[in-house]
């Protein structure tokens, strides 16, 4: 019952963006003897789910919300996992960054943030990121996902974007161990654009990117 009530509280301040809030709700719990473990995997990770379901149902949720939502969830679990008795283990590792020629970070930030939420071990290579660091940095650290960000229409049909992503791992015989998401404004007015830029998968905001990195993940592991 106590942890039903943590997790009306959490999920109400996560949705209204109240981060003073929501550490008070977890910080309240921990002294009430809720593990960090419990708090993780009980209240935040089910609440992200939530907030991926609502938003799926059209929910009306703006882009500042989403990013506050998954900075608050990257934060509280960070705090946590720091306390568990043992190392948690993820669930998968992702590799992300702006496509080269693109500076923006906003929507890279947010996918950043929920990716954590659900114990998905993210690398940011940051922005403007050629197809070879990509790679690299796949092989480097063992990551099953590439995800490319894209703000604008040219940097998402550039052929030294997600285009050269593919080609590379074409080349080197990685296309079944590495899939590629992308997101970005230009895939959300163009739903078909991924497959254009020959991506496995696409994701219309951070949260939804969540549960599509998510699945994928578990998608290579049967």
């Amino acid at each position: 019952m106590m942890l039903e009530k943590v997790i009306a509280a959490y999920s109400e301040a996560v949705f209204d963006t109240d981060r003073d809030k929501a550490f008070e709700v977890i910080h309240d719990a921990i002294a009430q003897g809720v593990t960090p473990e419990e708090i993780v995997f009980k209240v935040v990770i089910p609440s992200m789910e939530m907030m991926i379901k609502a938003i799926s149902e059209d929910f009306d949720a703006n882009l500042a919300q989403h990013f506050m939502a998954s900075q608050i969830a990257s934060q509280v679990t960070d705090e946590m996992v720091a306390r568990f008795q043992t190392s948690p283990e993820t669930i998968g590792r992702v590799i992300i960054g702006t496509s080269h020629g693109d500076m923006h970070t906003l929507g890279k930030r947010i996918v950043s943030g929920c990716l954590r939420s659900l114990m998905i071990d993210v690398i940011d290579l940051g922005v403007n990121v050629s197809a070879e660091r990509f790679v690299d940095a796949a092989l480097e650290h063992d990551a099953g996902i590439i995800a490319i960000s894209s703000m604008m229409v040219h940097t998402a049909r550039s052929e030294q974007g997600c285009l050269a992503v593919r080609q590379l791992l074409k080349e080197r015989g990685l296309e079944d161990r590495i899939k590629i998401i992308v997101g970005g404004a230009p895939y959300t007015w163009d739903t078909e654009l991924y497959k254009v830029v020959r991506a496995d998968a696409w994701a219309s905001d951070g949260i939804s990117a969540g549960k599509v990195i998510k699945d994928l993940i578990e998608g290579m592991h049967k």
